[in-house]
């Protein structure tokens, strides 16, 4: 039994182990620049308006078809439902981190042992046989008494709030990429248009000259370089079609289809939209830091500066309390019964490790480090991404505008030269340069729109938008077959990470 002084300095023990903690806390390894970035060319490339919500920036567009396809993508894309799933096992590893609180050896043990026992020659031969039956129940708890599972817990909710962020990262690039592909597709097959009406004007000039020429009243020059621009564009349609294909196919599988055509897609036919600025509710420097993929980085920090604090625990002895309860019985006549009670503390202390302990120390601050520059790192490269597709929307604009009055201009002067030539104050080359010429501006004029649309996607996405979901992590489908195979009692029904309660960036509010 304890004395009073050995009872007395056990409780100053247990109280002492709930608030000791080894290792750094967390801090934030927020950069100060970062907190009041903006750029030239961001704020040209934007504006300050309540709606849309940069959450649901796609909305912009004003497009039912393109609202429609995200909405398919966030219920059937397999990396969205992937992300969910590791939140999910992030979920329960934290809950792995939490059964340390509670006393880590509960274990029952029931026994029955038959003996059959012969003993010959001596002064005492013997013959027995008899059932010994046994039953036991063995604790034992290792007190918190350095932070040793405190700060494992503090690594495991860092980790799932990390696995949130990442889910959320995938709704970004996941929305980003289905419109950009969406609008690359309809680009496509607007080039493809243009490239058939194109070949289709080519086609009439070059059987016109086919004609005259075997009339006599045009030289053999005019026919071959007829032909020779006809089949050329002709050449450049089956490139286009492949390519409509692909990205079709693409588009398909992002949205969570096998590969097939789409009727919905033939509802827009016309040029893509064009929209001149991107529309924030928040300065950049909040959209930035608030980032799902930053986010991440930031909580991978987190949870890798606690387990500095476990590492730390191995240096200092852990206590344990141990007991045990053992009843015992056997068959033997005349034999008792036996009922023990064993209890009391234990206490380990590695005193020779030979550099192990301290080493693992300086791997686990090594690690914290490489994630604190992985998270300078992405902030930089977030602010870099943002500035480049500001800028090349800014001028992917400009040029469009340019193309456009290209574009009118190439086509009078078709007109021109046709008409020239007809009336034959004109050789046959100029209609063909002009030709050439119109195709070449049309095709620019298109990729140039393009090229707008998708900086301003990327715009969206460099500043996170699109993180937000009001769909279940885990879709019914794959919930009911999951819990026909596991006991996940109500870790599925977790609320989706947009609407935890996680920690802001430093500085950063909701």
């Amino acid at each position: 039994m304890l004395t009073r002084s050995g009872r007395l300095l056990l409780l100053g023990a247990l109280g002492l182990g709930g608030c000791v903690r080894l290792g750094p806390d967390f801090q934030a390894p927020g950069e100060a620049w970062a907190k009041l970035w903006s750029s030239p060319a961001l704020e040209q490339a934007s504006q300050r308006r309540l709606y849309p919500d940069v959450r649901q920036w796609w909305q912009v567009f004003a497009d039912p078809v393109l609202d429609a396809l995200i909405a398919e993508s966030d219920a059937h894309n397999s990396s969205l439902k992937i992300a969910g799933i590791r939140v999910m096992e992030a979920r329960a590893q934290l809950g792995i981190a939490q059964s340390g609180r509670y006393p880590q050896l509960q274990q029952a043990s029931a026994e029955s042992l038959y003996f059959n026992r012969r003993q010959s020659g001596g002064s005492n031969p013997q013959d027995s046989h008899f059932w010994q039956h046994s039953a036991g129940f063995d604790i034992g708890w290792e007190l918190d008494f350095w932070g040793r599972f405190s700060r494992a817990i503090e690594s495991s909710d860092a980790s799932y709030f990390a696995a949130q962020a990442n889910y959320e990262d995938v709704l970004v690039l996941l929305r980003a990429q289905v419109a950009d592909t969406y609008f690359s597709l309809r680009t496509t097959e607007a080039r493809l248009r243009v490239a058939r009406e194109n070949a289709e004007q080519q086609k009439r000039n070059f059987e016109i000259t086919e004609k005259l020429f075997n009339s006599g009243q045009s030289a053999e020059l005019d026919l071959q370089q007829a032909k020779t621009q006809y089949l050329g564009t002709l050449s450049s349609i089956p490139d286009l079609e492949a390519q409509v294909l692909r990205t079709r196919n693409a588009l398909a599988v992002l949205i969570g289809r096998p590969p097939s055509a789409l009727p919905q897609l033939l509802e827009n036919t016309g040029l893509i939209p064009l929209v001149d600025r991107a529309v924030l509710q928040d300065v950049p420097a909040s959209l930035l830091l608030r980032r799902p993929d930053v986010r991440a980085a930031e909580l991978n920090v987190a949870a890798q500066s606690a387990l500095i604090g476990v590492a730390e625990t191995d240096f200092y002895p852990s206590l344990t309390l141990l007991g045990s309860i053992v009843w015992t019985t056997d068959s033997l006549k005349g034999s008792s019964n036996s009922l023990d009670l064993i209890g009391g503390p234990s206490l380990r202390w590695n005193l020779f490790d030979h550099g192990q302990i301290s080493n693992n120390v300086r791997v686990q601050d090594a690690r914290l480090q490489q994630l604190i520059e992985v998270y300078r790192d992405k902030v930089r490269q977030a602010a870099r991404e943002a500035d480049d597709a500001a800028s090349g929307l800014t001028k992917s604009l400009e040029r469009e505008r340019i193309l456009g009055e290209a574009q009118i201009a190439a086509k009078r002067s078709l007109s021109l030269a046709s008409t020239q030539y007809r009336e034959g104050y004109s050789d046959f080359q100029r209609v063909l340069d002009a030709q050439r010429a119109l195709l070449e501006q049309q095709d620019n004029y298109l990729l140039s729109r393009s090229n707008a649309v998708s900086n301003l996607i990327a715009l969206y996405k460099a500043l996170g938008g699109g993180w937000y979901s009001a769909r279940p992590l885990i879709d019914p489908g794959t919930r009911q077959q999951m819990e026909q195979r596991t006991d996940w009692g109500n870790l599925l029904s977790e609320p989706a990470p947009s609407q935890a309660s996680y920690p802001e960036p430093e500085g950063q509010s909701q």
